[in-house]
């Protein structure tokens, strides 16, 4: 395929069967494949269409600045553009928005300005106020306007959708697509309507964002779809049904796209899949169903794409594990020695002697039994390191008076988070009399031993 610039490469986006993620579906389930569009994203389609129409109508030329404010995968479009027709580009774009997208859109000459994630849309800090701030101070500045623009939904009338109708023989009977601007279900919603008046057309909105409905304004992870306005080229009238979708199953579904079907999919399609899958399974055998997979992992590496992120943010799906602290202690009882303690007013020359016999970096600290603090080989050093330790000072000057504690019958679970922070814990009775110390390698040793032992 020989092409005059890589603006010739956008659009005519695969459209791919679902063969493991739409097994438990009695329809067909396909995924057009925007994120394969050079820039990334189905917004490339909207970028090249609004510069080409602002060309043709006489109100851009080359060397011009274009402004936008995006979520990022817009401005990447018009970037794209800019960087082959000669355009400046800047983009304004709230801080939640991801890393890689600002690294992408500099690569391609753009000037980023962040703004508030937090800030409502009419907000003087938003990145739309900023966009049209920074348009009415500079010379030959221009704001394309994804959100009014009539040239975002038709370029989905007159592609995406023609597209879709092609490949399936005019045979679709659901369409699911996330909703950011509302340009692209709203002009792949018309054509369908056009064409196959009975094709349903569903709309994936995140909780927090009001265009599926609602007044409730709230914050999310997932990028790229939902608003707290309702922009001027989201037609509503056209979406048969909406799903709300939430950040965990969104990502987590949009994990399984990659690793189930090999599609490098951003974390809306998660949301847009969702919602495919809550619709899609009351359509009949040999009916089509499509879902609209709007941008690529590339933006995401260090979100949902990285486990530690994932767990970091509490979306990963953890296994419950019925079992308590006290087994743990039960389980090392035969094989520990007895736990050590140092009393509040031992010195530290007694207690640095018990450590170097007994071949311990830690000690509990107890008055009348009852603990009170832990002190370690550090604390020993760094008090005698500051000039100011002395050999008959009070272990209760040097002791860390801020020590976790659990229980008996605290749950594994509470441990692991617990040892998270903490290189250890020390586990008391209901008097707060000290039973024994767990650390992190206790909790794996026991963790691996019940995962070992027969059933």
């Amino acid at each position: 395929m020989l092409l005059n610039s890589i603006l010739d490469a956008i659009g005519r986006t695969p459209l791919i069967k679902l063969n493991r993620m739409g097994a438990q579906l009695e329809c067909n389930l396909y995924a057009k494949c925007e994120f394969l569009n050079p820039g990334g994203s189905v917004k490339d389609r909207i970028g090249l269409s609004m510069v080409d129409a602002a060309e043709k109508e006489g109100r851009i030329k080359p060397g011009d600045t274009l402004i936008e404010p995006t979520s990022g995968n817009t401005g990447i479009g018009i970037a794209l553009a800019g960087a082959v027709r000669g355009y400046r580009v800047i983009i304004t774009m709230p801080e939640k928005m991801s890393r890689e997208k600002q690294v992408v859109l500099e690569a391609l000459g753009a000037e980023i300005i962040r703004t508030p994630t937090e800030a409502a849309f009419d907000s003087p800090e938003s990145h739309i106020s900023v966009a049209r701030r920074l348009q009415s101070q500079l010379p030959n500045a221009h704001i394309l306007d994804q959100y009014g623009n009539p040239h975002n939904p038709q370029v989905h009338y007159d592609t995406t959708a023609q597209e879709i109708l092609d490949d399936l023989d005019g045979q679709v009977d659901m369409v699911v697509i996330g909703a950011g601007t509302g340009g692209t279900i709203t002009g792949v919603a018309k054509r369908m309507k056009e064409v196959r008046p009975s094709c349903r057309i569903v709309g994936a909105d995140p909780v927090g964002s009001i265009l599926g409905g609602g007044t409730d304004v709230g914050t999310y992870k997932v990028e790229g779809i939902g608003y707290d306005f309702i922009p001027d080229v989201l037609d509503r009238s056209m979406v048969d049904e909406w799903v709300k979708t939430s950040d965990q199953p969104s990502f987590l579904l949009a994990r399984r796209l990659i690793r189930e079907e090999g599609l490098l999919v951003g974390g809306s399609s998660g949301s847009a899949m969702y919602a495919a899958l809550q619709k899609a399974s009351g359509l009949r055998a040999g009916q089509n169903c499509v879902v609209l997979l709007a941008d690529g992992v590339r933006n995401y590496m260090t979100k949902f794409v990285d486990d530690k992120w994932m767990r970091d943010n509490g979306f990963f799906q953890t296994r419950t594990i019925d079992a308590r602290v006290g087994d743990i202690c039960s389980t090392e009882a035969s094989s520990r020695p007895p736990l050590v303690l140092a009393e509040d007013t031992q010195t530290l020359e007694q207690v640095v002697q018990v450590m170097r016999t007994r071949g311990i970096s830690q000690l509990p600290v107890t008055s009348g039994g009852v603990l009170v603090g832990m002190v370690s080989e550090a604390d020993v050093m760094a008090f005698f390191g500051s000039g100011e330790g002395t050999a008959q000072a009070l272990v209760s000057k040097v002791m860390n008076r801020y020590v976790p504690v659990v229980g008996a019958q605290t749950p594994i679970s509470t441990l692991e988070e617990t040892l998270r922070k903490s290189s250890a814990v020390v586990v008391v009775d209901e008097a707060r009399h000290p039973i024994s110390i767990l650390t992190r390698i206790d909790l794996l040793h026991f963790l691996l031993e019940r995962e070992h032992a027969p059933a």
